[in-house]
């Protein structure tokens, strides 16, 4: 099963009810909530934090965001040791807001902002607004219903103006005004997507490199699904719909930095799917099929893609046999080759993501609880062997910030 997705909405309870909290890892000597009893325990202080924020690429905030129900923002810091650097290794320690089942977050540009999604069931779904311009003490703004059925993605206009919410278990995509001061207004346009042979699960939301088209990837509906957004009204109005293989299943895509390839990932058939992006006409036409694991047995469900920011390679992450596959970028981003897969030193990677130096990637193992990370090498691609972990219960996303 695929999260339990792939028993419809029957299944979305059950696999909805995996308990565990909403983690915020947040980097510096003054986050750590700990107060000096003398000059020279401070300079230490400040000594060791620079050292640690060091060895994850001079990262200042990270959230991690579970399934929690309730749950909390927690405070930690790097573990490394004065003078150590590279280790990429985190520890937790403190709390925040409670903020029920944000499976999937999204920050600001000014990174003053923080939105989640809330994916409670059963009925309607929430998208909350947080302030982070304190990153140590996140506060809860406001709340607004995401107008459908267990939220799991959301994402940023260009502009800031719009935030746009997938809603998994209808198939509906919601756009929500952004107030001044990062409070979330009345939503101001849903679409309903719908499928020919199962129902629509929309499941994430991405602005193409130009910022004019958005996409919406549609699990149910083996689509993707392209529209345009209305600056002044916030309305959607749709430009076209590709269709996948029946059962591909997919469920995230990501565009190669030059913005004229997107890597579409299938979740209920384990492949990668290469599309010819046209920012002209928001057309996207499909292209090269790889798979993400070289045997399907356990069956695997693909969860997270992303791209490397030079361009030149692409990673997957497998629920089944809990790996990260490594894809090669050729003929400038037209063909992927499959290069194999690391561990994910857990059980059901759900996402994960780079530190911004890119030599470390942050995995959120939903069933095992677990963040882990490993090193990678820039110019290889290559993966290591997990370097450590943190205990996340239902860890669902890392997010730095």
């Amino acid at each position: 099963m695929s999260d339990d997705r792939s028993l419809g909405l029957r299944g979305l309870v059950k696999r909805r009810a995996f308990v565990g909290a909403l983690t915020a890892v947040l980097f510096g000597g003054a986050l750590l909530g700990c107060k000096s009893s003398s000059s020279l325990a401070a300079a230490e202080g400040s000594a060791q934090t620079t050292a640690q924020t060091k060895a994850v690429g001079g990262a200042g905030v990270i959230f991690i965001g579970s399934y929690g129900d309730p749950n909390g923002l927690t405070l930690a810091a790097p573990a490394a040791k004065t003078g150590e650097t590279a280790n990429g290794a985190l520890a937790l320690a403190g709390q925040g807001p409670a903020l029920p089942k944000a499976s999937f977050l999204v920050q600001s540009k000014d990174r003053k902002f923080l939105y989640s999604v809330n994916e409670t069931e059963p009925g309607e779904g929430k998208v909350t607004a947080l302030d982070i311009s304190d990153p140590a003490q996140p506060k809860v703004l406001n709340s607004q219903s995401s107008r459908g059925a267990l939220p799991c993605h959301v994402a940023l206009d260009p502009s800031g103006r719009y935030l746009l919410t997938a809603n998994y278990g209808d198939g509906a995509v919601t756009v929500h005004r952004i107030q001044p001061d990062g409070r979330l207004g009345e939503s101001t346009d849903m679409v309903k997507q719908t499928g020919t042979t199962r129902e629509a699960h929309a499941h994430q939301i991405v602005f193409d490199p130009s910022g004019k088209w958005i996409l919406s990837v549609d699990l149910g509906a083996d689509s993707v699904f392209v529209y345009q957004l209305d600056a002044n009204t916030g309305k959607l109005s749709k430009q076209g719909q590709v269709t996948l293989p029946v059962k591909t299943g997919p469920r995230h895509l990501a565009f190669h930095p030059s913005g004229k390839y997107a890597y579409i990932l299938g979740e209920l058939t384990p492949v990668v799917t290469v599309g010819t992006w046209d920012a002209s006409r928001g057309s996207l036409q499909l292209g090269q099929t790889v798979n993400s694991v070289a045997k399907n047995d356990p069956p695997n469900f693909p969860g997270e893609i992303a791209v490397s920011s030079d361009g030149k390679f692409v990673y997957a992450s497998n629920r089944g046999e809990n790996s990260i596959a490594t894809f090669a970028v050729q003929d400038a981003g037209a063909k992927l080759e499959f290069l194999g897969t690391s561990t994910s030193g857990g059980n059901w990677p759900r996402h994960f993501t780079f530190s911004p130096d890119e030599r470390w990637m942050y995995i959120s193992n939903q069933r095992s609880g677990k963040v882990t990370w490993l090193p990678r090498d820039p110019s290889t691609g290559r993966l290591g062997a997990p370097a450590g972990s943190i205990d996340v219960p239902t860890a669902a996303i890392v997010l730095f910030h």
